[in-house]
């Protein structure tokens, strides 16, 4: 992995939605604003207590997609990245700072809806779409 995969995944305005699924296969896909690489194998985020949540409890495992739409299908760009929550704090100094970063920029409602604080690794990275492209060259 790569700091040109970091400036890409941390890089706004961006579309980025989470994938997860329960234990009983049930998937759900929120949008995510607040997912960001901390460091070139690990993605941090804030939570509400919704199907996300719950079904991080249940299988640690995720998908974060990033899109940017282009004129047809084969020039849009994007990234897959595959992750395992690693930790999950709903108390403590890491949300609690969280929290006051959020409330900065989305303000007081916004931060008083995060319910978790969730690390994850990055376990794979696959292109936006498989036009027989590796991943580096779905997103430039």
């Amino acid at each position: 992995m790569s700091a040109k995969l970091m400036e890409y995944f941390n890089k706004t305005p961006r579309l980025g939605t989470l994938s997860t699924a329960g234990k009983n296969g049930k998937v759900d896909v929120a949008y995510f604003g607040s997912a960001r690489m901390i460091d070139e194998k690990t993605v941090f985020m804030g939570c509400g207590k919704n199907r996300t949540f719950a079904n991080l409890q249940e299988n640690p495992h995720a998908v974060f997609m990033i899109m940017e739409p282009g004129k047809s299908p084969p020039e849009w760009k994007g990234v897959r990245v595959y992750l395992k929550m690693t930790e999950c704090q709903t108390s403590g100094k890491k949300l609690d700072t969280l929290k006051a970063q959020v409330a900065q920029k989305a303000g007081e409602a916004a931060a008083k809806m995060i319910h978790a604080a969730i690390t994850f690794e990055v376990t794979e990275l696959r292109p936006f779409a498989d036009f027989g492209q590796g991943w580096e060259k779905s997103i430039y």
